[in-house]
């Protein structure tokens, strides 16, 4: 195991201590001086930085979709829906692509004077501003991430199948269990470690690989709606020169991911006792 734990402690461990120290100094002419949490209150006061958070309360309000649609899938894949072959390889087509095509594709299609417009203009619906509304925006541009990642987490739940006792489904289907009962009394039980993994791995998606969508997609508007902790790091990192505050900003995005990972898994842990 040595030589694993060595590459961890200097790839990961070291960098990321290396950071939250960095974190404690300042910018500019106060470059290596010690601020102390001087980053951190400037932090909280950025309306910038305010509005990335309330979008990661967003991302955890629309965590349970993220996960329940690639699980529902892989549920009828596994029960074999006709065309379930074809299923699986046309869900899964979308994780191969770069999220930049992935942007400039959505970008077409919800353009104001896009074809997602067009049809609900012709249904008597008239166009919604998907990628200029600051109500709108961040809902279509997480709904463009579920669509582009969520062919890994069905992988990752028909690998979890692979593991279900199938005497249970058979039994189920003998006591005249129907397709709801199945899925909420055996199939989710059966696969709780799997679902607690890809609700972590979902959630750490959310919150560090949506870089390249709003980039592509909005740039961090409109009016900044779409910013998230990712993206408030470049921007202070890479268009303000401040890396002191980037810094400061990328510890506590950790520290978001590994309690909101913590509490997923100790909820999940405890609702799979109860079942």
């Amino acid at each position: 195991m040595a030589p694993a734990v060595l590459i961890i402690v200097t790839l990961r461990l070291w960098p990321l201590l290396l950071g939250v120290n960095f974190s404690f100094t300042g910018d500019g002419e106060n470059n290596g001086t010690a601020v102390g949490f001087a980053n951190y209150v400037e932090l909280l006061q950025d309306p910038l930085f305010q509005g990335a958070l309330r979008n990661v309360g967003l991302l955890v309000l629309l965590l349970p979709v993220a996960v329940a649609i690639p699980g529902l899938l892989a549920t009828f894949i596994y029960l074999r829906v006709p065309g379930h072959r074809l299923f699986r390889s046309v869900y899964f087509f979308p994780a191969v692509l770069s999220p930049v095509i992935v942007g400039a594709i959505y970008n077409l299609l919800l353009a104001f004077d896009g074809p997602l417009n067009d049809l609900l203009g012709r249904a008597g619906l008239g166009p919604v501003d998907w990628l200029g509304d600051p109500g709108v925006a961040m809902f279509a541009v997480v709904g463009v991430h579920i669509w582009a990642t969520f062919g890994m987490a069905l992988v990752v739940f028909l690998a979890g199948f692979a593991t279900l006792n199938p005497s249970l489904l058979d039994a189920a289907r003998v006591d005249g269990a129907t397709l709801p009962q199945v899925i909420w009394h055996v199939i989710i039980p059966g696969l709780s470690r799997t679902i607690q993994f890809v609700f972590v791995t979902t959630m750490i998606g959310m919150l560090t690989s949506m870089f390249g969508l709003l980039y592509v997609m909005t740039a961090g508007g409109p009016e900044g709606s779409t910013y998230l902790p990712e993206y408030y790091i470049w921007h202070e990192q890479g268009q303000m020169n401040r890396p002191a505050l980037a810094s400061a900003a990328s510890t506590v995005l950790f520290f978001i991911m590994l309690i909101v990972g913590l509490a997923q898994m100790s909820v999940l842990r405890r609702s799979g006792r109860e079942d």
